[in-house]
């Protein structure tokens, strides 16, 4: 047999061990995927049957979050500054970073990303909608939103922007920012941003989906914990939480589940199953 015919005969059998190992890996996730939409169907059973209903297509799951370290950056504080109030004078008094524009108004930072600003009365007015140049402001800030949120007082005379904020299109559920205008101006700004991302070198997977609903359900079975409460579901997704670890701002991104339901948004720690009220 010629060199070039037992060529051709090893090239088409590695081609037929190559479909098989992907007709085998097609099958196993399909199996896979068969078994999570089964045991999540199962799981909104449980949770209908107490009390509590869920529409499951209503679920967004985020792929590849990791565990990630976070910093103070005073450059990125600059920046956000600077969107809003312009050139500013700067003192440092090291936990506490005081800006001061007089035409303008204050703002002050704090460690792990808090900060707040103060607008002189009448200093930055607006036209158009509150929506539209909030968006303009966070892209003046270099800031990345997940989603915004309106708020209306009594009286329609103040309206406040609830901004949760994301890291590359991931939703950190405990990073907002509040726009707070009164008739067309802008009063203040105030939350808290995450700053110096940079990956960890251990991976965190995330909890399934079930583990997290359950963990809520037991919550709102608990009769000591009166503040867990609902009825209703409405939107499951996954996404991060940030945790101040140090003296000098730093923290971490971790893993987490936010459950939207008809009582408040509920955020489930997904390394220790500890869930908090965002609201």
């Amino acid at each position: 047999m010629s060199g070039s015919k037992i060529r051709t005969i090893a090239i088409a059998v590695l081609l037929v061990i190559n479909l098989l190992f992907l007709t085998v890996i097609v099958i196993d996730t399909a199996v896979d995927a068969r078994i999570r939409r089964d045991t999540i169907e199962n799981i909104g059973e449980i949770l209908r049957a107490s009390g509590i209903m869920i529409d499951l297509g209503n679920i967004e799951v985020a792929e590849g979050l990791r565990t990630m370290r976070t910093s103070r950056v005073y450059e990125i504080e600059d920046g956000i500054v600077h969107a809003i109030l312009g050139p500013t004078e700067v003192a440092d008094f090291g936990v506490i970073v005081h800006h001061e524009n007089t035409e303008l108004g204050t703002a002050a930072f704090y460690l792990a990303g808090n900060f707040v600003m103060n607008i002189n009365d009448g200093a930055i007015s607006y036209t158009g909608s509150t929506e539209r140049t909030v968006r303009s402001f966070l892209q003046d800030m270099g800031l990345e939103a997940a989603s915004l949120t309106v708020n209306t007082n009594y009286d329609a005379s103040t309206e406040i922007i609830t901004v949760m904020l994301a890291y590359r299109g991931v939703g950190i559920f405990n990073s907002q920012i509040e726009f707070e205008f009164e008739g067309s101006n802008l009063r203040s700004v105030r939350g808290r941003y995450i700053a110096g991302v940079e990956p960890q070198e251990e991976v965190a997977e995330l909890s399934p989906l079930g583990t997290a609903l359950l963990i809520f359900l037991e919550a709102v079975r608990d009769e000591y914990r009166e503040e867990i409460t609902c009825s209703e579901i409405f939107f499951v997704e996954s996404g991060y939480r940030h945790r101040v670890v140090g003296f000098f701002g730093e923290g971490v991104l971790e893993p987490a589940w936010l459950i939207t339901t008809d009582n408040g948004r509920f955020i489930i720690d997904d390394a220790t199953g500890e869930i908090w009220s965002t609201m």
